[in-house]
């Protein structure tokens, strides 16, 4: 076990600049291998963090925390300013059930102000931060953290065109990675890159001495470039963020402590909107990380020495599913087009793209514009499916309902990660996407159990006439029961797996083979469980729900999703529009509450939604 003698005596982010420059660097070592031995064993996101250490420092040198408010972008990489306020000591039980979150949050640390989880918050959170300080008499600077992958999501350019109309003072830190989790695409990107290749030892202009220059030590900042600092402004430099109103200073280099250190005094004495460009390494510090950082995103675990990651046991996984008949089905018709908000990896997609370049879409992380950008293809005929995640897709509400659904345009939606998602935690879990999708008009919804139903109801989807929404979790499928080749699937058409005649369990997804074990308990227990899979949430079999809520037996639904608007609920509407009579029907789903982090089948075990528990539910309402 390694010992942290520097991080051990950082107990408030103030004490970090009573530290000299060496014990800083030498700070920055032992916080890497912190992260580096926490994340190998908790898993997490690990290439960000190390690419942030030394900024890391740097703010908590400068900025008094928490008196000064620092606004972490998605906050994926907050993990050195959790160890450096107040957190060292509890970094071992990191997004573990009952530990700290992998994110920042207000309820966790007084040094959160703002918690995040999605990208491109961070700017528009700081502006109503240092606004609320202006009007309530507040004197405290507001930093807001934003990555050159967020900075070119919808909502951080709305943030960004809104500072300097607003008269106040912010500073904004663009960390430029070049990565967000996968390459960086779209003209923002082109733009910083323009600005990186730029010469790193340039002579600062005049502008950059009259910003900087005018502090009491921060004159070498000004001139510093034999520190590192190059200023570039003029013409060609930092024109975008000037013409929106910010004061820019970079590119700096965002892995030497001592220049951000000067160049933060001085901002942090200026007035109105500051941006300060750093350029950092993804995984910086660690080999592996730095020469594959997507890999090492966000991880389950890994070999700290020789950089191996933990590989799932099985291959057969819904993403890696839908990737294959995406293309099978692709190879058949050329009308078919994907789209990605900046997750080819994560959504399956990157072999579509090998396969397809050239109808292989990546917006960037701009979800909103991915969902109508594909609406207007859909209106010339292609048939676009957006490959997304639950959580992410909750971004792009309004379009769907504007933009695809009232126009009953024929948008695929490869909705992943539904449900629960495990260590993640609330901002992640996609639990939502059953409630949020199911109340629009024109829009079909279904749910896949394994991996050979999603096939076919791919399938089904890019013959239909209107938008379809196909929901699935994350990792490994349940070991699909039918066997051969896809079998066409009928619009609104349930199944009845297992017949029985004591109760019925309606289970929606991957959870019908929980309902299915469940049914073999109860069935050592003298109770005979029907199981039903409805697979299609919107619109429902009408026949097949008549024949159960009418057989007064009790009905639970299993569902991975908020009870709230869920099938359950969809189950009783339709009784009382059928003009049902008397049953009874509980839910065994999520309840109205954003769900914690912790280990997937911790989880699904508190919230019943495990065989085992189903069973006991079942057992319950029979006996009770």
């Amino acid at each position: 076990m390694k010992e942290f003698p520097i991080l051990r005596d950082i107990t408030e982010g103030k004490k970090v600049r009573n530290l000299t420059d060496a014990e800083q660097t030498a700070l920055a070592a032992e916080i890497r291998d912190k992260i580096l031995e926490t994340v190998s064993k908790t898993g997490g996101h690990l290439a960000s963090n190390l690419g942030v250490v030394e900024l890391s420092i740097a703010l908590h040198s400068v900025f008094d925390v928490p008196t000064d408010k620092i606004i972490w972008d998605v906050s994926h990489q907050c993990y050195p300013h959790k160890l450096l306020t107040g957190r060292a000591d509890k970094f071992n039980t990191l997004r573990k059930f009952g530990g700290i979150s992998g994110f920042t949050r207000r309820d966790e640390s007084y040094a959160d102000p703002f918690g995040a989880g999605h990208a491109s918050t961070s700017v528009s959170a700081a502006l109503g931060i240092a606004k609320a300080r202006d009007l309530t008499g507040g004197d405290y600077r507001v930093v807001a953290v934003i990555g050159d992958g967020s900075v070119t999501g919808g909502l951080a350019l709305e943030g960004l065109n809104n500072a300097a109309g607003l008269n106040t003072d912010i500073t904004v830190v663009l960390n430029d990675n070049k990565m967000s989790i996968s390459e960086n695409v779209g003209a923002f990107a082109l733009h910083l890159a323009k600005l990186r290749m730029a010469p790193f030892y340039k002579k600062t202009s005049e502008k950059a001495k009259s910003v900087l220059g005018k502090h009491k030590n921060v004159s070498r900042a000004a001139e510093g470039v034999a520190h590192g600092v190059v200023r570039l402004f003029g013409s060609d430099s930092g024109a975008i963020f000037e013409e929106m109103g910010f004061t820019y200073i970079g590119p700096i280099d965002g892995h030497n402590i001592p220049v951000m250190k000067k160049v933060f005094e001085a901002v942090r004495r200026e007035k109105g909107a500051v941006l300060v460009h750093v350029v950092t390494t993804k995984g910086k510090g660690y080999e592996f990380a730095e020469n594959n950082a997507t890999g090492f995103h966000g991880i389950s675990g890994f070999n700290v020495l020789d950089g191996n990651i933990e590989r799932k046991p099985s291959n057969l996984t819904f993403t890696g599913e839908f990737s294959d008949a995406l293309i099978n089905l692709a190879e058949k018709n050329e009308r078919i087009v994907a789209v990605t908000a900046a997750m080819p990896d994560g959504t399956g997609l990157t072999k579509f793209k090998e396969r397809f370049p050239e109808r292989f879409f990546d917006v960037g992380i701009a979800e909103e514009h991915a969902v109508t950008f594909a609406a207007g293809m859909a209106s010339r005929g292609l048939r676009p499916v957006v490959a997304v995640y639950s959580t992410f897709l909750q971004r792009a509400y309004d379009q769907i309902i504007h933009d695809v659904c009232l126009q009953n345009l024929p948008v695929v939606f490869a909705v992943d990660r539904a449900g629960l998602v495990g260590e993640d935690g609330p901002t992640h879990h996609g639990v939502f996407d059953l409630a949020f999708l199911r109340s629009i008009p024109n829009m079909t919804l279904a749910a896949p159990r394994d991996t050979m139903k999603l096939r076919d109801l791919l399938t089904f989807a890019f013959s239909h006439k209107g938008p379809v929404a196909l929901r699935y979790p994350r990792g490994g499928s349940p070991v699909p029961h039918e066997n051969g080749d896809a079998e066409p699937v009928a619009l609104g058409r349930g199944e009845l797996l297992l017949e029985g005649t004591d109760t019925v369990i309606v289970a929606v997804g991957p959870t019908v083979y929980s309902a299915l074990d469940a049914a073999e308990m109860l069935r050592n227990e003298g109770i005979s469980a029907a199981v039903v899979d409805p697979v299609f949430i919107k619109p429902l079999d009408k026949d097949l729900m008549y024949d159960i809520l009418t057989r007064k037996v009790p009905v639970l639904v299993v569902e991975d999703g908020t009870s709230s608007g869920g099938v359950a609920g969809a189950l009783a509407e339709f009784a009382a529009e059928n003009d049902i009579g008397k049953f009874h029907l509980e839910t065994a789903g999520l309840p109205d509450k954003f769900i914690e982090h912790g280990q997937l089948n911790l989880l699904k075990d508190k919230y019943g939604l495990t065989a085992g528990k189903i069973a006991e539910r079942v057992y319950r309402i029979l006996k009770g």
